[in-house]
């Protein structure tokens, strides 16, 4: 590359400095799995026999949560995207339940001499558990490390990117091919995401609900796409998976495997379950789908495929530069086309003050309006 060609790519990320994929994290062997699961429920008072039960799902895999390698790939990915399209910036990645900490690699950024970071964090949707607690976790952060810590900004939800609604599509395809074909060619989709308290849908996004209608957009949307490549209509529905908590607290439903009962019961006999609110493939991809909700479809007589999840997908990973450079031209000023399949749109940069609101407590979050003041401003 010549000298002109680096300038103009360092132009296009300017401000920042580095890429920071913010994840979840998850145990890497048998010893690791309470420790992990007492970092995701700390203060939420759950009790150890509820840990020990969700423990064995990741025991039945070796105490191995498939999420790290998954983030190891997709890092990769990103970095050779990155570099093929010239672009210089290094790419960290930190966790906020397990090894690699977020704050560890706060620290590492700071010791590299990082001072303005972009942040992507694993989760496509507005909800206090998939966005403003990961902006609590970099407040914290950003906090232990002091004066020496980079500034960060938090990229826009990826939801309704096209790139992530085509690596989707690509996913959804694949799977009826699994199916035969006069199963293909009735299947329902069922979309799947984690279930979460009525309350936290509720206060989603910066007038509410939020996490609900951006699943509603993506389903559409891929559901338009795969009617369009295959020729078929086809019928969906949006479900969860993973409900937890206590069982007199209301979460969304229904229950993907109550849903496949009832779907049976009134006739269906194909479907393929599209994981849309999940990125890579989470315990509550790999237990609660492959195990649980196929050996369901099976139980009643349902031909069912698993679509992947977006992952490394060309289109997925496009659309994360997409988002990084979007932003960096917005900081810098420049007027931008925000990529978008439609209705609700764009999530904005900055959180609302009140956006997907702690309902336990109230803690600084980057990232939104109400942020605090990095540790280095004028006291």
């Amino acid at each position: 590359m010549s000298s002109l060609d680096a300038d103009a790519a360092e132009t296009r990320l300017a401000p920042y400095d580095a890429l920071l994929v913010v994840s979840f994290g998850g145990p890497e062997g048998q010893e690791d799995v309470i420790p992990f699961l007492g970092n995701v429920t700390r203060g939420k008072d759950v009790p150890r026999e509820r840990l020990e039960e969700v423990g064995e799902h990741y025991r039945a895999f070796g105490g191995k949560s498939p999420i790290n390698d998954q983030n190891r790939a997709f890092v990769a990915n990103l970095q050779h995207e990155l570099a093929e399209a010239g672009l210089s910036i290094p790419v960290y990645w930190g966790n906020r339940n397990w090894h690699p900490y977020l704050t560890d690699e706060v620290k590492r950024m700071a010791a590299d001499g990082m001072g303005r970071v972009a942040a992507f964090i694993t989760s496509a949707y507005a909800s206090y558990s998939g966005c403003r607690q990961y902006r609590e976790n970099l407040a914290e952060s950003v906090a232990e490390v002091g004066p020496a810590a980079p500034r960060i900004d938090r990229l826009r939800h990826s939801f309704d990117h096209p790139g992530f609604v085509s690596a989707n599509t690509d996913s959804v395809v694949g799977a009826l091919g699994e199916l035969s074909r006069d199963a293909a060619e009735q299947a329902r989709l069922v979309f799947v995401t984690h279930s979460i308290p009525v309350a936290m849908a509720e206060t989603s996004g910066a007038n509410g609900n939020a996490y609900i209608e951006q699943h509603e957009a993506v389903a559409q949307a891929v559901t338009a796409q795969v009617s369009a490549r295959t020729g078929a209509q086809y019928e969906y529905d949006l479900v969860y998976c993973s409900r937890s908590g206590p069982p007199h607290v209301p979460w969304l439903e229904p229950d993907v495997n109550d849903h496949l009962e009832a779907l049976a019961a009134q006739g269906t006999r194909a479907v393929v379950m599209a994981p849309i609110g999940f990125l890579s493939d989470h315990m509550e991809v790999v237990y609660d789908l492959d195990t649980e909700a196929l050996d369901t479809a099976k139980k009643f007589g349902i031909e069912a495929a698993r679509a992947a999840t977006v992952g490394t997908h060309p289109d997925f990973v496009a659309a994360v530069i997409d988002l990084l450079l979007e932003r960096a031209a917005v900081e810098r000023g420049e007027a931008v086309d925000r990529a978008s399949v439609g209705p609700p749109g764009p999530d904005a940069d900055v959180c609302a003050v009140d956006c997907c609101r702690n309902l336990r407590a109230a803690k600084p979050a980057l990232g939104g309006w109400d942020a605090p003041a990095h540790p280095s401003a004028p006291k």
